[in-house]
């Protein structure tokens, strides 16, 4: 029997599983608190190793009908979808406002809307999946793109819905079944997200929500040998539990990890422009994974950059993100938190010098101030290693090569920043080991476009093509140009 929906800021959202197109409550719940003011929203359902099974079961059995289906025929139910997302635009704001602290005016100008185009555009791409083909002497290729079976999707708590929503377009359109494994401390979003697919009239067990921990729900997800593909957002470490248990499956994985991406500000830069945009790496309190958190800046100009920025910083408005006004929020959890300020306690205490910030911010228990360090070395602990707060590094440079060095000179390379003249900075940009990079820009996605990173950022590529080539099985089917004539002798 479902149980009674949370209430959460006059929003109902069920606590519940969502599984083979129904309510599925648990013995065993967990507590969820906002981070704004720490107030208990309520308790969740715990996905117990009963509830995994169930899922799994349910998709296997939903896959063949919905991988029968073409893309035209799924087209149509997935635009529902994108519809259902709209018509709680709403309800979805203020859910992951209150339980992720993400601003408000972000969620409704811009993450919802580009949850519904995930679903949209995907289905619409799928359409021209089976229409590739390669024409020889020898004969006729005809790539076909087939469903691979039963998806697991694990997302984070920095953007449930956004991130949830990337993954799921593709592989839904692709004819795929899925089991959506929500963030822990962020979930209200995916379990609303599962009431529009129901209103939607996605057929049972195509789309399922099993909640829980990482260490328990997570784990035993990935580790079952009926799932084709695992799709990952999140930290190094937990992709490396993922990585060796799929592994052992052999069950190929795309993981998306973290970041420690450069801003490089060169000497040529409109130091106006690049401080404007350097004030955004504090967006959703810098738990941003592609934002540009390592500072670069010619020494020529670093006196200038520091104090334009600094200008920009100080006037940034911290607080509750339900406010129009506020560009800064809170962190996710006291954890995280605890997390954030050891990093700059450390650095501190290490010879590092606070150009603003520093600490707690007084707004509340779970806010930290816009902070930049510099006085660094490059093999610092918090030059290192991704912080997911709001804590920049400033570093200098005397030339393109030491630039160069220094921005490659760590594990990571999922994104950058590079501001400068055009052709200048495109040309160090090039030299940059990053799974992408804007010039004198930040944040522009396209969903043709592949997303991902190198080194520790990742494996593998996210939008356009790159998706569907992850979520497919990709088959050759080939039919000669004339008769074929078996031959011992001959290819």
């Amino acid at each position: 029997m479902a149980s009674e929906a949370l209430q959460v800021a006059g929003i109902a959202v069920s606590p519940d599983h969502y599984i083979d197109g129904r309510r599925v409550a648990s013995p065993q719940r967990f507590e969820l608190f906002s981070p704004i003011d720490q107030r208990r929203l309520g308790e969740v359902a715990e996905g117990l190793p009963e509830h995994v099974e169930q899922a799994i079961v349910a998709a296997e059995r939903a896959f063949p009908a919905w991988a029968a289906l073409t893309a035209a025929e799924r087209q149509p139910v997935l635009d529902r979808f994108a519809e259902e997302i709209g018509r709680r635009a709403d309800a979805f704001c203020t859910l992951e406002s209150n339980d992720a602290g993400v601003l408000l005016s972000r969620m409704r100008h811009g993450v919802v809307p580009r949850a519904m185009q995930n679903i949209r555009w995907f289905a619409e791409h799928a359409l021209t999946l089976q229409e590739r083909s390669i024409d020889t002497e020898q004969a006729h290729h005809r790539v076909r793109h087939d469903p691979a079976g039963v998806v697991v999707v694990i997302t984070p708590w920095n953007a449930p819905l956004m991130l949830s929503t990337w993954k799921l377009g593709p592989a839904l359109a692709a004819g795929n079944t899925c089991i959506l494994k929500p963030p822990e401390w962020a979930p209200l979003t995916c379990s609303l997200l599962a009431d529009a697919a129901h209103a939607a009239g996605l057929p049972p067990g195509v789309f399922n929500v099993v909640q829980g921990t990482g260490a328990t729900t997570g784990a035993q997800l990935v580790a079952d040998p009926r799932i084709a593909r695992v799709s990952f957002t999140g930290s190094v470490p937990t992709a490396r539990r993922i990585a060796q248990a799929a592994g052992a499956n052999l069950v190929p994985c795309s993981l998306e990890l973290g970041g420690k991406s450069p801003f490089i500000v060169l000497e040529d830069a409109d130091l106006d422009a690049a401080a404007a945009t350097g004030a955004l790496m504090y967006r959703n309190a810098g738990q941003v994974c592609l934002a540009g958190t390592r500072f670069l800046v010619h020494e020529r100009v670093v006196e200038r950059f520091v104090a334009a920025m600094r200008a920009i910083v100080e006037r940034l408005q911290v607080g509750d993100p339900r406010e129009e006004a506020t560009e800064v929020g809170p962190i996710i959890h006291p954890r995280q938190v605890e997390r954030v300020l050891g990093f700059i306690d450390r650095a501190v205490a290490g010879g590092a010098k606070v150009l603003w910030g520093g600490g707690p911010h007084p707004y509340g228990a779970q806010y930290v101030q816009p902070t930049m360090l510099t006085g660094l070395k490059q093999d610092d602990e918090i030059v290192q290693n991704e912080v997911f707060g709001p804590v920049l590094t400033l570093q200098t440079f005397a030339s393109d090569d030491e630039a160069v060095a220094l921005a490659n000179g760590t594990d990571y390379g999922l994104g950058g920043v590079c501001y400068g003249e055009v052709i200048h900075a495109t040309a160090v940009a090039d030299r940059v080991r990053t799974g992408f990079i804007w010039i004198n820009s930040f944040g522009i996605r396209d969903l043709a476009a592949p997303f991902g990173g190198i080194k520790r950022s990742g494996i593998g590529r996210e939008g356009g093509d790159w998706s569907f080539e992850f979520f497919c099985d990709v088959k050759d089917v080939v039919l000669p140009r004339k008769p074929f004539k078996p031959s011992f002798s001959h290819r």
